[in-house]
């Protein structure tokens, strides 16, 4: 394995989990957001050589996901892949507690834009500068987004959403 193989699988490896996890709370879907940090990472591994910083990653990586998930969204359900009819049983990743859920269903059913602040702002706790920067946008921005996601949850979860 060369050098350049060795620094990414151990950059992958340190943090792929934290980037699935954020994936799974901008998308609702476990599946859905180990596709997206796959792309995310294949993207980084294409571009590796160009990365002049390699202790620097994460807003880069976290970045390529939010922009691949919005992405995905604008190109609409069609061209997406199916979810099986039948859920595949088994564990999920994390014990989740019944407000997790109902969380977690209220975040998918916000627009992607204010879903991708929220998950920056307040799980990745990133500055509103942070969030602005990755998202190419202003600060003004990244606050009304936020206030208006934040409103939506609220409003969702005092009036649950129901899964489909």
């Amino acid at each position: 394995m060369s050098d350049r193989d060795g620094a990414f699988a151990e950059y992958f490896a340190a943090r792929s989990g934290a980037m699935r996890a954020t994936a799974y709370l901008l998308c609702g879907d476990w599946h859905r957001a180990e596709d997206l940090v796959q792309a995310a990472f294949t993207k980084l591994y294409v571009n590796w050589h160009r990365v002049g910083r390699h202790d620097a990653l994460d807003p880069y990586v976290r970045r390529i996901v939010i922009r691949t998930f919005i992405d995905d969204g604008r190109r609409g359900w069609w061209r997406r892949e199916r979810p099986q009819e039948t859920p595949v049983e088994g564990p999920l990743p994390e014990e989740s507690a019944d407000d997790r859920v109902d969380l977690v269903r209220a975040l998918a059913a916000v627009p992607p834009r204010q879903r991708a602040v929220l998950v920056l702002r307040y799980w990745e706790d990133m500055s509103v500068e942070d969030v602005a920067a990755a998202l190419h946008c202003s600060p003004g921005t990244v606050k009304s987004q936020a206030a208006r996601g934040l409103d939506a949850l609220r409003s969702l979860i005092s009036h649950p959403v129901t899964a489909d």
